[in-house]
């Protein structure tokens, strides 16, 4: 036997919607398919309406107080029978879906955890879970959450002193920096390693990628990353560079290698591409698998983190000349003098991500006698007009992630190939601003280096 919404009174759909918005909130389902439905509804009722634009904007984590907001106030919105039946059948199934959609209970401790650290985790599917031990605590926050950092995923109080939150669905693929907001106040998850980004030692947290086997660590030979320290009169100072030699390099004595000088992204420092981003690994098995011809990789600070790149002038107040001094005039000789280098400019390449493509593209227009090989990853794009005499580049590789500007990458590779350019682009499918677009976009970069 059927049910016809006319059977029943306002005050029994109200209190099916209440039963359902109460489930939901024990649930902790506060999706924006939620958000999607009040905002339809406001229109039509202007007590959803305040509320809604207040509480249901992605992103806001206020979905909480929004349902908390329906059932106190469900009794004085004018809704009709049919009104509220339609809520009530809309939240039924939002539930039903999002309880099929519920994360699978096969969470195991990430692989960047601390020794004997059970959290954070991550589960087959990809959502992370966080568990943090505050007593006196009022209110903690992952910063991390779907889309990057975008919400944040809040964490519950569930014991006197323990607070637990899983994030509201599947990461992206790959290494992602976080830390934690409590109380106000900005701490790294005792839990993880740390690693240097945003100018300061943050948490990170590793979601397996289906193509995580390219910086898999592997039974095969290894190279050695080595950290070196070199004079610089134009800073004053001793400065560190890390240097990846490729396996067999103290063997073979008498051969030689090409280097790349390979740079990291705004907020970072050299230990960011050996730590985060697994050039090493990536190297070892290229290598390995016959796919590269072997060469040498440095990594220094790009002196990138006195500006921000979004305040104060952001890139047009940031000086490129002092780093290009102690690139080219400082480290350059010192890593001919020391290591066995093919030391030319047709055996020297230079790319970088992110704000290091900047300092990429800025150093090789203006040095084109240093180096043959450019590599832009996330970093900005080439134009043929730039590029004074194109016999002296050999490749141009512009990379990014697939939710960055892949348009603009592959339309600037078409206008230099159009040009005469040996341009190649790169998009990495699924990804973001981050590592997991930068280790795919090196793994592909790396074989087409140094062929001749």
């Amino acid at each position: 036997m059927g049910l016809n919404v006319q059977d029943f009174s306002t005050e029994d759909f109200g209190s099916l919607l209440r039963m359902v918005l109460l489930v939901l909130q024990i649930r902790s389902i506060y999706s924006t398919t939620c958000s999607i439905w009040y905002k339809k509804i406001s229109g039509k009722h202007p007590s959803f309406h305040a509320a809604a634009n207040r509480y249901l904007q992605p992103g806001t984590g206020k979905q909480k107080n929004f349902i908390q907001f329906l059932l106190l106030n469900i009794n004085q919105m004018s809704l009709t029978s049919s009104t509220i039946a339609f809520a009530a059948t809309f939240f039924v199934a939002a539930c039903s879906a999002q309880a099929q959609n519920a994360p699978l209970e096969d969470f195991k401790p990430s692989s960047l955890n601390q020794p004997g650290q059970q959290y954070p985790q991550v589960n087959s599917q990809g959502y992370a879970r966080f568990r943090i031990v505050a007593p006196r605590a009022q209110n903690v926050v992952v910063s991390l959450g779907l889309g990057g950092t975008r919400g944040g995923t809040p964490l519950t109080k569930t014991t006197d002193s323990v607070w637990t939150g899983t994030t509201a669905g599947p990461m992206e693929e790959g290494f992602h920096y976080y830390h934690l907001n409590v109380d106000g106040g900005t701490f790294n998850d005792p839990g993880t390693l740390n690693f240097y980004g945003s100018t300061r030692w943050e948490s990170g947290i590793e979601i397996p990628a289906h193509d995580q086997d390219i910086y898999a660590l592997k039974d095969v030979p290894h190279g050695h990353v080595q950290q070196i320290l070199f004079p610089s009169k134009s800073t004053n100072t001793g400065r560190r560079a890390y240097v990846y030699t490729p396996a067999g390099y103290e063997k073979e004595k008498s051969k030689r290698y090409p280097v790349l000088y390979l740079q990291h992204g705004w907020g970072e420092d050299e230990t960011a591409w050996a730590n985060q981003g697994h050039a090493n690994l990536i190297m070892d098995n290229l290598i390995a698998g016959g796919k590269i011809k072997p060469f040498i990789i440095v990594m220094t600070y790009g002196m990138t983190n006195d500006i921000r790149p979004g305040g104060g002038g952001g890139l047009r107040n940031f000086d490129i000349k002092p780093f290009q001094t102690v690139l080219l005039d400082e480290l350059v000789p010192y890593v001919d003098a020391t290591f066995r280098t093919q030391a030319d400019q047709a055996h020297r390449a230079m790319a970088g991500l992110s704000m290091g493509g900047f300092e990429t593209h800025t150093i090789t227009l203006a040095r084109p006698d240093v180096f043959s090989y450019y590599g832009l990853l996330s970093g900005g794009i080439y134009k043929p007009d730039e590029i004074k005499d194109k016999s002296k580049v050999k490749l141009i590789f512009m990379s990014c992630g697939s939710f960055e500007n892949p348009d603009g990458v592959t339309k600037a590779a078409d206008t230099l190939k159009t040009a005469g350019f040996n341009a190649v682009s790169f998009v990495s499918q699924n990804t973001r601003h981050e590592f997991q677009t930068w280790r795919r976009s090196l793994y592909v970069l790396a074989p087409m280096l140094f062929k001749d």
